[in-house]
C-alpha cells in the first residue's frame, strides 16, 4: 500500500521537470541570517514559526492569511526563524510565499519542502531562504550527502529531519549541525512527542542542535521536548490557528539552558 510520503515524492519528481524549465528570477542580494547563531545565543526554547496554509493530515488550516503580515507578527513576537511551506500540491504553498516573507522580516527563513533536487535549493536561495530542510526518510544516504554538500556550498544552513533510528544513522554520517526530530511519522502521519524523547539524547551527544517538529501546541508540550534536550521547536498549525499569537508564542518559549550549547 502506498504511503503518504511515497505519494508526495511521486508528485514531487513530476514537479522537478517543470521547475527546471521555469524562467528563473534574478537572484536577490544575499541576506545572511543564521539559525545556528540564534540557537547558540538563546536561553529559551527557540521557536521556528511556520507559515503553513494546509497539510495532507489536517486539510486547510488557514489559507487566507497573508504571508508577509503573518511573518511580521511572528518576528514581532520573538520567533527565532520562520519556516515557509513551498510545496503546492499537498500544502498549498509556493516560492512566492517564501519571497514575500523574506521581504517582510530580518530573521532566518527556512524553506520547508520535500527537497530531492538541486534546483529546489537554488530556488530556495533565490527567493530568500537561509535554511533548507532535508528529510532523511525521503533520500538515499548518497542523495542526502550530495544535497547537504550542495546547500552548504550555497552558503545555506541545513535542518536535517529524522523520525527514527535508521534516519538518525543516515544523518550522523553526514554530520549536520541542526537535526530536526519529526514527531509525525511521514508514512502514517501519526504524531507522538515520545519520538523526541527517544532520539534527542543521541543527537545531543553527537553535538548537534535538536529541533522538535510536529505535535507541539502548548506550554506543557514545549517543556516536555525542552526537558528531552531540544533547543528549538518548529510549530505551524498551533500558530496559524491562534487567536492570540503573543500568548501562544510566549507559552512556547520556555527556559532552555539545557538544550543550548554551553
Amino acid at each position: 500500500m502506498e504511503t503518504i510520503l511515497e505519494r508526495i515524492l511521486f508528485e514531487k519528481r513530476k514537479e522537478i521537470k517543470g521547475l527546471k524549465e521555469l524562467k528563473r528570477k534574478e537572484m536577490q542580494k544575499e541576506m545572511t541570517y543564521s539559525l545556528i547563531q540564534q540557537l547558540e545565543q538563546a536561553n529559551t526554547l527557540s521557536v521556528i514559526a511556520e507559515f503553513k496554509r494546509a497539510s495532507p493530515s489536517k486539510g486547510d488550516i488557514n489559507i487566507h492569511l497573508n504571508p508577509a503580515e503573518q511573518a511580521k507578527h511572528y518576528s514581532e513576537n520573538g520567533a527565532a526563524a520562520i519556516s515557509v511551506l513551498t510545496d503546492a500540491t499537498f500544502f498549498k504553498g509556493s516560492f512566492h510565499d517564501l519571497r514575500l516573507v523574506r521581504e517582510s522580516v530580518d530573521i532566518p527563513i527556512l524553506c520547508k519542502d520535500f527537497i530531492i533536487d538541486q534546483v529546489q535549493i537554488d530556488l530556495a536561495k533565490e527567493n530568500g531562504a537561509n535554511i533548507i530542510l532535508l528529510i532523511a526518510a525521503a533520500l538515499t544516504p548518497s542523495e542526502l550527502s550530495e544535497l547537504y554538500g550542495y546547500a552548504i556550498q550555497q552558503n545555506l544552513e541545513v535542518l536535517m529531519e529524522v523520525h527514527d533510528e535508521a534516519d538518525l544513522e543516515k544523518a550522523f554520517k553526514v554530520g549536520p549541525k541542526i537535526i530536526g526530530i519529526n514527531n509525525r511519522n511521514l508514512r502514517t502521519f501519526e504524531v507522538d512527542l515520545a519520538v523526541t524523547e527517544r532520539l534527542a539524547p543521541s543527537i545531543s551527544s553527537f553535538g548537534s542542535y535538536v529541533i522538535s517538529e510536529s505535535g507541539i501546541f502548548t506550554n506543557t508540550d514545549a517543556k516536555r521536548v525542552s526537558d528531552a534536550g531540544a533547543s528549538g521547536v518548529l510549530v505551524g498549525e498551533a500558530l496559524m490557528r491562534s487567536g492570540d499569537l503573543a500568548t501562544s508564542m510566549n507559552d512556547l518559549m520556555v527556559p532552555n539552558l539545557k538544550g543550548a550549547k554551553q
